[in-house]
């Protein structure tokens, strides 16, 4: 068995089973709460994993060891995710016609911190496809609202419209279950 992250991927890229496993058994539920992130089901974040994870096996020849492999491996999930969306879904993006013009949503410091992740992530499922897509590729994995733009071939102000109309939806989805839950 592998011992070191090197070992792990040179014992891949040879073909032995085991050691695959292992490198799915290891980055599984990090990479299947990212591909919910995008998803707009438990089903479809599962086909995203899975085609990820093929992809990961795929490529795993062009992993350089200059970053780490979670990260590598990430991208490639992201990739993934995006790709479905594109095949599954047209991104339709609410567009006002002046998008320099941001309005500035305000969130409360405290607003996020006692709801629990799944809970999190179930909201942002809510969200259409173009803000989740977006708030997740902006607030997530940190991509600038320029990259952004050169990804799914839109505007870089039609990128920040969508966060700042998908961080206030979200915060809209936030307040409407926070009552629901005080009236039950």
């Amino acid at each position: 068995m592998a011992t070191t992250e090197k070992q792990l991927v040179r014992a891949c890229l040879d073909g032995q089973q085991d050691a695959q496993q292992v490198l799915y058994g290891k980055y599984k539920a990090k990479m299947f709460g990212i591909c919910l992130c995008y998803a707009k089901s438990r089903e479809d974040a599962e086909d995203m994993l899975l085609d990820g994870f093929m992809k990961v096996f795929r490529d795993l020849g062009q992993f350089q060891f200059n970053g780490s492999l979670e990260g590598w491996i990430r991208k490639a999930m992201v990739n993934t995710a995006l790709m479905h969306l594109r095949k599954k879904h047209r991104f339709n993006f609410q567009t006002t016609g002046n998008e320099l013009l941001i309005e500035q949503v305000t969130v409360e410091p405290d607003t996020w911190q006692n709801i629990r992740v799944e809970a999190i992530i179930q909201l942002i499922q809510q969200l259409p496809i173009g803000y989740q897509t977006i708030f997740n590729l902006y607030a997530i994995e940190g991509f600038s609202h320029k990259e952004i733009g050169e990804q799914l071939d839109i505007k870089e102000s039609t990128s920040r419209s969508q966060y700042t109309r998908a961080r206030r939806a979200l915060q809209e989805l936030f307040l409407a279950e926070e009552m629901s839950e005080t009236k039950t």
